[in-house]
């Protein structure tokens, strides 16, 4: 799975936004939990559907290659009792495009097994690419307004924003599963 995303603020604000736990358990499709282990390393408990599997993961993400602010590689790996595993890596890489405006790129791999390994390619990617659009969504919405005072109410997340705050990684994971190699 490969994509890009324009992002509304400039490389270091994009930066910190994607290594703030808080703002990425809450843009997260299904994220329940995300806790830090060690540097650059986090449990994670979601939920995820694909197709008719319904599943709890419990897993490990680790930052590796980190390179402040331009990229780094997300190690993963999730097991559910009910659907299998899945296990993967993603590179994620900001370029600043304009000044208040960055590319984000990513690139991802995910080998999976279980009841996951029978869903179909087609019904995989269409669940990821869905949880990718809902991810980018809840993040987009947590940037700051370029013009607010960065006390206002316009650089809060709206209650929506954070209702569906672990979805994209759940649909990341889902997407790169339907990718596997």
């Amino acid at each position: 799975m490969k994509g890009e995303r324009l992002l509304g603020a400039d490389r270091a604000t994009a930066w910190r936004l994607l290594n703030d736990l808080e703002v990425l358990k809450r843009s997260v499709p299904g994220c329940e939990s995300m806790t830090v282990t060690g540097e650059h390393a986090y449990d994670v408990v979601m939920s995820a559907a694909v197709g008719p599997v319904r599943a709890r993961f419990k897993g490990k993400v680790t930052r590796a290659d980190v390179e402040p602010p331009s990229r780094y590689r997300l190690d993963f790996e999730g097991q559910s009792p009910q659907a299998g595993f899945a296990r993967g890596q993603v590179r994620v890489e900001l370029d600043e495009v304009n000044p208040g405006e960055t590319r984000l790129r990513y690139a991802a791999t995910v080998q999976v097994g279980g009841k996951l390994a029978q869903i179909g390619s087609r019904l995989i990617d269409a669940a990821a690419g869905a949880t990718a659009e809902k991810f980018f969504e809840s993040f987009a919405a947590q940037i700051p307004a370029p013009s607010a005072p960065a006390d206002s109410d316009a650089t809060r997340p709206s209650a929506s924003a954070r209702s569906g705050s672990c979805r994209w990684l759940l649909a990341f994971i889902r997407h790169l599963l339907a990718r596997r190699n």
